[in-house]
């Protein structure tokens, strides 16, 4: 796949070289022949390309973010006790009840 954009900025490379050297041509000419004619396509094709790639690559997160939440809810696992307060901190101190006055 790359063997092919190496030769399309190649091409796109040329062709702004002889823009920039011709009689009648400009450098800016040149650099937006190598730009439209080179840089745009090319990263759009580089990156319609790799779109299987990351698509593939978040699904492989997204399950290994499934299998740890998994592991770390099963009970027995390490650090759980399946206790509903089992976070190992003190209980806050108890408020004393309001009495009644006499």
């Amino acid at each position: 796949m790359y063997i092919v954009v190496i030769g399309w900025l190649y091409v796109a490379l040329m062709m702004a070289v002889a823009e920039a050297t011709n009689t009648t041509g400009t450098v800016l000419g040149a650099i937006v022949t190598f730009v439209l004619y080179g840089l745009a396509p090319m990263a759009l094709v580089l990156y319609l390309m790799g779109t299987p790639a990351r698509r593939r690559a978040l699904k492989a997160r997204e399950i290994a973010a499934q299998e740890a939440a998994r592991r770390s809810a099963a009970p027995g696992a390490a650090g759980t006790s399946g206790q509903p307060d089992a976070g190992g901190e003190a209980p806050a101190e108890p408020v004393a009840p309001m009495g009644k006055e006499t």
